[in-house]
């Protein structure tokens, strides 16, 4: 389990910020992230992508990506890290995209999921799950690896 308020403390003592666009967890990432007192100090924004569409309007994937590769998809992943940083304008952007079931969608099995981060310098980093269980467990999943991916750059560098 992450320390989310121990993670918001590092961000708001290093003064960085963070901002999520979301596809598989809906605004769940967020959510969880306001949940601490005080976040507002290193919360952005968060941009909830469910719709294909969306991922290219709001968070910049391009459409080509996306119409050749689909929206569960690791580079998809990672521009929607970069995008989410990008337009809301945070020094570390986190992202979500995959299915949570119960079925599978587009041919990718239910369980699949990619949360992507992305910093400054360029940092970046993709990670792929595959997650077994019900929808919420899926959800929890991608939301904690988000996490996880953050506070590897931040406090475990």
């Amino acid at each position: 389990m992450i320390d989310v308020p121990g993670l918001v403390g590092v961000l708001a003592a290093r003064r960085q910020t963070v901002a999520a666009a979301e596809s598989l967890t809906g605004g769940l990432l967020t959510a969880t992230l306001v949940t601490v007192p005080g976040v507002s100090k290193v919360l952005r924004g968060g941009l909830v992508v469910y719709a294909t569409d969306l991922k290219h309007s709001l968070a910049g994937v391009d459409a080509a990506l996306l119409a050749q590769r689909g929206p569960v998809d690791p580079d998809v992943a990672l521009a929607l890290a970069r995008g989410a940083r990008e337009r809301c304008e945070a020094d570390w952007g986190l992202a979500t995209t995959g299915v949570a079931g119960p079925g599978p969608q587009d041919g990718v099995p239910a369980g699949t999921v990619y949360v992507a981060l992305a910093g400054p310098d360029g940092q970046a980093q993709v990670s792929e799950l595959h997650v077994e269980g019900e929808r919420q467990h899926v959800r929890d999943t991608a939301v904690a690896a988000a996490l996880g991916l953050l506070r590897a750059a931040v406090i475990d560098p």
